[in-house]
């Protein structure tokens, strides 16, 4: 019987630990882009917020879980354009817009729901999960792995375009140009700014993707806040992952093993240690990944370093 019970916590925490880790990977290969043009965007968490709200507005109105997705992505699209002009263009402190960003997302998004859906009580229908063939069999772990919603699934298409983008099209080798030689690119003929708006806006929209799938592919209400941070800790797993989308796809998997950790650990009966502590484990990995994290060489040479023309 304990033999039993072990395999189904297995079982469930890695089922629970790819679900979890979707935002994450969705916001975190988007960062890449946007760091690998040289821009810092820490703004994550209120675009997110922006997705997973706009996401759930739209699904309840609509009654559809595609518009649900389009509505967040505009969402998305609209904070990177307003995020991108004051950094870019204007050249204003990329850390002090990404916060004014994270603070519009946390406040306006609390407003918007406050007024119009905090009375209805009434949630969304989420994405129904889908069985793979023959894997979805698998001892073990085929059930936990296997039958997830098409947004965890989409993950792997992510990370995989995200790999062929940057590395065999020229879009990718001169988005990664201007975040190392800004003014080779210029010289070449090509628009930094161009490029920088680009990778901004590629980031905003995968970010607010992902804050969508807390309301539509995990849960099916939005709540004030409901990211809890996950913004900032996928800033985390970018640095973790030097700046490669194969490896915030598998650091990404790897803190949510912490997420699936903490509540799995908090419904077990008969542990003397705080509910508290399991809930603060994702946050401590991330203050540990960050001081492993010792070797700048990977950091693109001009993030955060807005471009001017001489």
């Amino acid at each position: 019987m304990e033999d039993l019970a072990t395999l189904g916590f297995i079982a469930t925490t890695l089922g629970a630990t790819w679900r979890l880790a979707t935002p994450l990977i969705f916001a975190a290969i988007g960062e890449v882009f946007s760091e690998r043009a040289g821009v810092l965007n820490i703004g994550l968490e209120g675009v997110m917020l922006m997705g997973a709200f706009f996401g759930f507005a739209a699904a309840f109105t609509s009654g559809s879980i595609m518009l649900g997705l389009l509505a967040a992505i505009a969402a998305g699209l609209a904070m990177g354009l307003l995020f991108a002009v004051f950094t870019i263009t204007v050249k204003a402190d990329q850390i002090v817009v990404g916060a004014a960003i994270n603070l519009i997302g946390l406040g306006l998004t609390a407003f918007l729901f406050r007024t119009y859906f905090v009375s209805t009580g009434k949630g969304v229908e989420i994405a129904r999960p889908i069985a793979v063939p023959w894997l979805v069999d698998l001892p073990l772990v085929g059930e936990a792995l296997f039958r997830q919603n098409a947004l965890v699934y989409s993950t792997v298409l992510v990370a995989l375009l995200a790999v062929f983008v940057l590395y065999k099209t020229s879009f990718g080798l001169t988005l990664r140009a201007v975040g190392e030689h800004p003014k080779a690119v210029d010289v070449a003929g090509r628009s930094v700014a161009l490029y920088r708006y680009g990778a901004v806006l590629i980031c905003c929209s995968l970010t607010a993707f992902g804050g969508a799938f807390l309301t539509l592919g995990h849960s099916n209400q939005f709540v004030e806040g409901i990211t809890s941070g996950r913004g900032f800790i996928a800033l985390a797993v970018v640095v973790f992952a030097r700046w490669s989308p194969t490896g915030a796809f598998f650091v990404a998997l790897l803190f949510g093993l912490f997420y699936s950790l903490q509540l799995q650990l908090q419904a077990q009966p008969g542990l003397l240690v705080p509910y508290q502590l399991f809930q603060a484990l994702p946050y401590i990995m991330t203050i540990l990944a960050l001081m492993l994290v010792r070797n700048k060489g990977d950091t693109p040479a001009m993030l955060g370093v807005p471009f001017r023309k001489s």
